[in-house]
This record gives structure tokens, C-alpha cells and sequence, in this order.
């Protein structure tokens, strides 16, 4: 406990609490300029027997994170703990990780890329789907701000955002948030609103989907947006479109990994706390 108070001090909104039972905590850590190029997100689980007996569960989560950078950075973090056995290792991991990140920004490294993928990948995944749009592969807000600035119309209101009752499931948490829009500028003014809630802006995934009707054209400008968790979004879509038929709404589906794969199991909850959203 003295530990987590020690943490949240330092770090301030740089730390999220996650899930207060679970222990389920997230540190977002950066470069230290003014304009960070390298940031990465320690999500960690605190056991019942650290720090004691047992390590805490992490992990890692930055899009240019993989391969040789992710195996080199996990190792120093094992070492440190076996360097401090028995001892709150949280704040050397976290300074270690800025200390990589500095490093980074001070070599000759190219910029990070950012787009994001899962952490799970399915071998054989074999009820994919393929839908008749193209999903956005760029950054969400920053692809909207692009659509909306053709019009120049004067900012709508921002729509009232309801949230769902979350789905927890081995350590892995779901949550839908829906709010009804008309426009594409309403549905980047929503995902600007839910970013601006740190628990929500620190999750591993949010997916989201839209529908919107045009009565003037009678087509739907409809889109989705996997956030590195694979064809998560266009199930979302699908749901919202095949199956549930329902139109000017945006649903967004926040996944925090709790450091278990659930293969599948994943697409399950994703859909069913955007069903329960969009049934309430």
C-alpha cells in the first residue's frame, strides 16, 4: 500500500489505477522532452504475494515495441527483480524503462511507428469475415479531423456518453461506451471526450464502430477501428450492421490485458458488452 501511495504521488496522472481489487495498475512513461517522440504503457498486476514471494505481472505495451527491443527490455526488468528479491521493485522498473526510452530519443533511431498490434494472434482463425469497407488504419482522431475539416460548419454539441457494465475475465477487463451521432465531426468529438479519461486513454485496445444514416443520400457512412486488437473492429461493425441493425450510434468496446491470452474468448466479450450497451 505504501508503495502504490509512493507511486501515485510521483507519477501523478501518469498513473492509472486500473482495477483497486485486481491490484491492476498502469504507468504511462515517456522520453522526458517537451514533445515526447518514445512513450510506453507498464501495465502490471500486483499478487497476493508480492513483493515477497512473487513477481508482479507486466506487461509492455507500445506499437514500435517488438521483437529483439521487447525480449532486451523484459530481460532488464527480470534482472532487477532478481537483483531485489523480496523488495517494491515497481519504481526501478519504471526508471529503468525511461532510462531506455531516453536512450532512444538521444540515438539515432528512426521515430517510432505507431501503429498498434495485438498482443494475441491466432493461429487459425477461421471465422474471419471480410466486409465491404476498408478499415481506418491511420490514427482515429486524426483520420476524423481530416473528414470533418472538408465542412466547415459550427461545432455540434457533444453527444451524452453512456457507459456499460464492464466484463472482467482472467484478469483481462471489458468495457463498451456508446454515444448516438449524426455526423462524423459528433463521432470525433466523442472519441476526444472518452481519450480525455486517462483509465480509458491508458487501455490496451479500444475498438470502436459507427453507423450513421444520411436521409438525403439513404446510405450509411459507416467505419471501424481495430486499435491493434485484429479484426476486431469489423466484428463490431458487423454486429451493429448484420445481426442488430442499428444506426446512428458509435460504440466503443476499451480491452485492458490482463496478462493471460483468451484467444477467441476475446471477440466474444468485445461483442457482448457492445450488445449490452446497445440493448440498454
Amino acid at each position: 500500500i505504501d508503495e502504490i501511495e509512493a507511486l501515485s504521488s510521483i507519477y501523478g496522472e501518469d498513473w492509472c489505477v486500473v482495477d483497486e481489487d485486481e491490484k491492476i495498475y498502469c504507468i504511462k512513461i515517456n522520453d522526458c522532452l517537451d514533445q515526447p517522440k518514445w512513450t510506453l504503457c507498464l501495465q502490471v498486476i500486483l499478487p497476493p504475494g508480492y513483493p515477497t514471494a512473487e513477481p508482479p505481472i507486466y506487461q509492455l505495451n507500445a506499437p514500435w515495441l517488438q521483437g529483439q527491443d521487447y525480449m532486451e527490455l523484459a530481460n532488464s526488468l527480470e534482472e532487477i527483480y532478481v537483483q531485489n528479491l523480496g523488495e517494491s521493485i515497481l519504481y526501478l522498473w519504471v526508471e529503468k524503462i525511461r532510462e531506455v526510452l531516453i536512450e532512444k530519443a538521444q540515438s539515432s533511431d528512426p521515430e517510432p511507428d505507431i501503429k498498434k498490434t495485438s498482443e494475441e494472434v491466432d493461429e487459425d482463425d477461421g471465422d474471419d469475415f471480410i466486409l465491404d469497407y476498408q478499415p481506418i488504419q491511420e490514427d482515429p482522431v486524426k483520420m476524423l479531423n481530416y473528414i470533418t475539416s472538408e465542412s466547415q460548419e459550427v461545432d455540434e454539441e457533444l453527444p451524452s456518453i453512456h457507459h456499460g457494465n464492464p466484463i472482467t475475465d482472467r484478469r483481462s477487463t471489458f468495457q463498451a461506451h456508446l454515444a448516438p451521432v449524426v455526423t462524423p465531426r459528433q463521432v470525433k468529438r466523442v472519441l476526444e471526450k472518452l481519450y480525455e479519461n486517462k483509465k480509458i486513454a491508458s487501455a490496451t485496445h479500444n475498438i470502436y464502430a459507427y453507423r450513421i444514416y444520411c436521409e438525403d443520400k439513404q446510405t450509411f457512412l459507416q467505419d471501424c477501428e481495430d486499435d491493434g486488437e485484429t479484426a476486431a473492429g469489423g466484428r463490431l461493425l458487423h454486429l451493429m450492421q448484420q445481426i442488430l441493425n442499428v444506426h446512428n450510434v458509435l460504440v466503443v468496446v476499451s480491452r485492458w490485458y490482463g496478462g493471460i491470452l483468451l484467444g477467441p474468448d476475446r471477440f466474444k466479450h468485445i461483442n457482448n458488452c457492445a450488445r449490452n450497451v446497445l440493448v440498454e
